[in-house]
Formats: C-alpha cells, structure tokens, sequence
C-alpha cells in the first residue's frame, strides 16, 4: 500500500520519499505513486537508505509488515533518524501506543489507517495514542483532507479501530455460518452482496436501525443476539486452513477456489466497482 499512499500524499503538493528494504521494487513503487499522484504538484522518488528518506521531513508513514515487534523496532529507529517529524503508521488493527511505544516523544505519533486500495477509498482513520498531542491530529487531519482524502478521527486507541472491529465482526459470524454447516462460502459471499451490501452503501448500520425502528431493532436483537458467535478467538475453521497452507487467493485454494488469474481479475472488479460509487455520489471522494 506504501506506494499508492506516497501518490496521494504527493496529491496535496508534498515532496515524497519512498523507502523498502527490497531495493528491487523501489523504482517501480515510486512510479506507480507518481502515478496515483498525477505528479503535477509533488513529487514521489525513491531510496533505499532510511535515514536519507526520512531526512528533515516532516511526515513518515510506515506502511510495513504487520507485525507488533517489526513495527516497534522501526519506530524505534524513526524517533532517532526523523527527531521533528511526525510519525504515522498504516496498521490496519494494532493500537498504535503499542506500535510506538518506544518513541520517547509520544506527542509526534499517530494512526493514519488508510483502506485498500488508498487512492480509492476516501476515509482515512486517524487514530491518536494517549500521548499524541491534539495539534498533531490537527495537522494530520488538514493534511489528509487537502489529499482529497475524508479523514474521521476516532476517540480511543483500541485493536481494529472502527471499520476493522466492525468488518471482522460480520467475519467472525460468516465463519461460524460455514463452519456449523449452516451454508457454504459461496452463499454467505451470495447473500451478503446481494441484501446487506446492496444497502451498506448508502445506509450506514445505525441509520438503517433508526430507519425500521429502535424498538423492532431490539426485538430482533432479543431473538437473534444470543446465538450469533461469541468465541473470543479467531475461528477454528480459520486456524485450520491457514495450517494446511489453504491461505486463499495467493495459494489458490481458502474458503473458496481461486484458479490463476482470479486474484488480479477480482482486484480489477472491485477497483471498478469502488470508482464507479464514487462517480455516482461525489460527496464521498473528501475535498481537494
């Protein structure tokens, strides 16, 4: 994602460095974040020396592997390298005091989660730590909205943030559908597209409470609500595939089977159906 995020960045007028350990990619990352960009205002280049990246700039996103210690290790070394910048990390679940916890200036750190693909989907979760001072989220919430992105500040630092605790809730659920034999993958993929996700878009889950009513709202929570899945860990199904080497698209084989070709087909149709929303409702893309 680190490149398409370099391209949006570069959408506001900044001069954008972008830095990986595998020197391979860089020139081809840096282009296609030029690209997103448009490169008529900033720019997007690419090293792969951290330190010269990260040199008098004012802003790092860390855009890395998903993991805690990984992570930490990184800010670690961003504290010393960029002293005066702010500094943000893409994790899509970790609280983000966890993930900077050792930068000894907590007021500099932030979370900007952007969704994938992050050129297209307008809302960016800015997510202060405890420590992170109230300007910094000021800045960075400025300077997402003038990248043409919808920045939504969200009041606690907890694991998933908003869209995650709620996308993984309906996941948890769909998993427990397949793995009690109530469907296959492929109806619970059918039904959601075609009765919730048809609505999701345009009416929001507690609107659409509000628009049937609180008080049916509660009667079907009172029926439904205590059988939904409650296991406070990742479904054992879930366990299973992912220990058979069954890890989706990249293998070919998940909950469902993905023949060559498949992935980058489906990554094609969603980035259609993204933009086509959007053209359809502006008032969705932010504000240049």
């Amino acid at each position: 994602m680190g490149r398409r995020i370099a391209g949006v960045l570069a959408s506001a007028g900044l001069e954008v460095a972008i830095t990986d350990t595998n020197a391979e990619i860089l020139d081809a990352a840096a282009a296609e974040g030029a690209e997103v960009s448009g490169a008529e205002r900033g720019s997007v280049t690419a090293t792969g020396d951290l330190a010269a990246a990260v040199h008098n700039t004012d802003l790092v996103v860390e855009a890395i592997v998903e993991n805690l210690a990984v992570k930490r290790e990184l800010f670690q070394r961003l504290a010393s390298l960029a002293p005066h910048a702010v500094l943000a990390t893409n994790t899509s679940v970790l609280p983000i005091g966890a993930v900077t916890e050792r930068v000894d200036d907590g007021s500099r750190v932030i979370g900007t989660h952007f969704w994938n693909p992050p050129d297209l989907i307008p809302v960016v979760e800015v997510v202060p730590s405890d420590r992170t001072a109230p300007d910094t989220v000021e800045r960075i919430v400025v300077l997402l909205a003038e990248a043409g992105k919808m920045p939504v500040r969200v009041g606690r630092d907890v694991p998933g943030f908003i869209g995650n605790r709620l996308q993984h809730a309906l996941w948890r659920e769909a998993m427990a559908l397949v793995a009690e034999g109530v469907c296959d993958a492929e109806t619970v993929d059918l039904v959601v597209r075609n009765t919730i996700g048809l609505r999701l878009a345009t009416l929001g889950p507690l609107e659409n409470a509000d628009y049937i009513g609180l008080d049916l709202t509660l009667a079907i929570h009172d029926a439904v609500i205590p059988s939904l899945n409650s296991d406070p860990h990742p479904s054992p199904l879930l366990r299973q595939l992912v220990a058979e080497g069954q890890l989706g698209a990249r293998t070919g084989h998940g909950f469902l089977d993905w023949p060559p070709g498949a992935r980058e087909r489906t990554a094609a149709r969603l980035s259609r159906h993204i933009s086509a929303q959007l053209d359809q409702d502006p008032h969705r893309k932010g504000s240049k």
